[in-house]
């Protein structure tokens, strides 16, 4: 019996060939295409080639950082636009394209049974934006200096009052600072509008909301966060150009404007931009535990709930931002803040559970799923310590809050997408990745990046700011600053076995076959790669495992 399910999975998984025949050209493809896969791709690439700007800023910054007096940067002002540019360019330009556009297009669709993104031009036109946002960012530099307020652009330093700059960073580098950011928020809501209209009505017969992959339903909430969330980030960032360059008052003190509205308003959406990072993340996690674990996700609609919870109470934390100001009510965004560990640690637990006493498989995803694990239970941990007054008073604006956003969006978002991409670049191109050197690249990832930002912990105790180019010798801060920069090289050379890796693997690796690590979802019930609609048919969906339904027979989930 098992026999004949198996066969009746490798039909499905076989008779697409009559798709293949017609393949497009190189600049038909690559630069016109609509088709979600080519999109996905287009978004990973773009992601890895802004991640080589953002880690060489980042590493520059670890050189200078590595010893007391000014090393590499001629004064503080340039130090500023590297810290500006490493910030905007690692969320906006790295994490976000490779989770939501290149992740998300590449396999929500196909784990719905969708032949595609219901609007395949806008999914095109959100992608290019993205490129044109990244060529201003960068312009800055070469046209009267580049943003330098700090990926924050707090009031009045980014302020530029007409005919009279507050600071010398805030000149033609802060509008196209701002410029790119509304190009960013505005292919965001259109792929957001594009994810839920997909998820809501393109789903395959069978396909209920509660059958839906866990994927699914992090990119659905992820989707409810942007659309709710970036315009009001948008209509700040109008209303600071407006400030700058036609005599407005809304967020400058000197003309009766208000700075602390900037913060409400930057918070507003920027504390729920932390959830769309780490959201997408944590459905690829929960698509890959069980996989490797050889058991179904421990606590399904608990997860889903969980979801739902952190996306709702996203939105009522953003002022522990801003407990130093005195503008806002502290026992209730420290209440939020901690009631939000709580869907939280539904999922870890989920997590944990999922593998307790499971068949673990340690192979090169679950390695780095369990990185995840492990770096974003540290990130949330000392997110729990900043939720209290007290304690948020001593450390703000000190490394320890460095310390602790790099443990969510390092640890979390991008050994997440580590574990993604070693596990579905055998779906995306149909051979393997090399396991040695994925091992490899997991282990000098995981210890560079304890060795850069667990020390920050102890520097932000011990009081050093955070965007600061030098600090005194008699500080103390010598030494785990330069452990902190061993790390930093540590990360950057953890890049070149992955790059070989894929290198190799495209060239000559070995063939995935169609369903290389026994998945449960819908992706792997089609050839590697797919064709383009995806699929001839679809097997019976049945549960929130069809695949692994398909493979074992109707009863395997019950």
């Amino acid at each position: 019996m098992a026999t004949a399910h198996r066969d009746d999975l490798h039909d499905h998984q076989h008779g697409h060939g009559e798709h293949h025949d017609h393949v497009p050209g190189f600049v038909a493809r690559w630069f016109f295409s609509t088709n979600h896969k080519d999109i996905g791709t287009l978004y990973l690439i773009f992601s890895v080639v802004a991640a080589f700007v953002g880690v060489a800023l980042s590493v520059l910054m670890r050189m200078e950082l590595q010893s007391p007096g000014l090393q590499f940067f001629a004064d503080g002002q340039t130090w500023n636009s590297f810290v500006s540019a490493h910030g905007l360019i690692m969320v906006f330009f790295v994490v976000m394209p490779a989770l939501i556009g290149g992740f998300g297009n590449w396999f929500v669709p196909i784990m719905i049974g969708a032949p595609d993104m219901a609007f395949p031009r806008i999914n095109a036109l959100s992608l290019w934006m993205l490129p044109l946002a990244g060529v201003l960012l960068m312009l800055s530099f070469v046209t009267g200096g580049a943003a330098a307020a700090g990926w924050t652009s707090y009031s009045p330093l980014a302020q530029d009052r007409v005919g009279e700059a507050v600071n010398a960073g805030a000149g033609t580098g802060q509008d196209l600072w701002i410029v790119a950011l509304v190009l960013i928020g505005t292919s965001s809501i259109l792929g957001a509008v594009n994810f839920l209209v997909t998820i809501f009505k393109m789903r395959a017969p069978g396909m209920t909301l509660f059958r839906m992959p866990i994927m699914t339903w992090t990119v659905l909430v992820t989707s409810v966060l942007v659309l709710m969330a970036t315009p009001v980030i948008t209509s700040a960032l109008i209303m600071l150009f407006i400030d700058r360059n036609f005599g407005g008052a809304f967020f400058d003190p000197a003309n009766g404007g208000d700075a602390i509205l900037w913060q409400n308003v930057f918070w507003f959406y920027s504390h729920p931009a932390v959830y769309v990072m780490i959201l997408p993340a944590m459905g690829m996690i929960s698509e890959i535990l069980p996989v490797f674990s050889r058991k179904p996700l421990f606590g399904y609609k608990a997860f889903v709930f969980a979801t739902a919870g952190i996306g709702a109470l996203g939105f009522s934390v953003w002022a522990h931002h801003m407990f130093t100001t005195g503008a806002v009510y502290l026992p209730f965004f420290s209440l939020m803040t901690f009631l939000i560990a709580i869907p939280t640690g539904v999922k870890m637990f989920n997590w944990i559970f999922t593998m307790w006493r499971g068949q673990l498989i340690l192979s090169t995803p679950l390695l780095f799923a369990l990185g995840f694990l492990s770096m974003f239970l540290i990130g949330g941990i000392n997110g729990a310590f900043a939720a209290s007054v007290p304690v948020d008073f001593a450390i703000h604006d000190t490394y320890f809050v460095v310390a602790h956003i790099h443990y969510v969006l390092f640890g979390g978002s991008v050994f997440g997408v580590m574990a993604g991409l070693y596990y579905w670049f055998p779906k995306m191109t149909g051979r393997m990745l090399d396991e040695r050197l994925g091992k490899i690249q997991f282990a000098l990832m995981f210890v560079g990046f304890n060795l850069t930002f667990f020390p920050m912990h102890e520097l932000g105790l011990s009081g050093m700011p955070r965007r600061i180019a030098d600090y005194a010798t008699e500080a103390g801060w010598n030494d785990l600053n330069l452990a902190a920069t061993i790390g930093g090289f540590t990360i950057a050379a953890s890049m070149l076995p992955l790059l070989w890796n894929i290198f190799v693997s495209l060239r000559s690796g070995k063939p995935a076959g169609d369903d290389p690590w026994e998945g449960n979802t819908l992706e792997w019930a089609t050839s590697s790669p797919p064709p383009p609609y995806n699929f001839d048919r679809l097997p019976e969906i049945r549960s929130e495992r069809p695949v692994f339904d398909l493979r074992h027979g109707p009863k395997a989930s019950h």
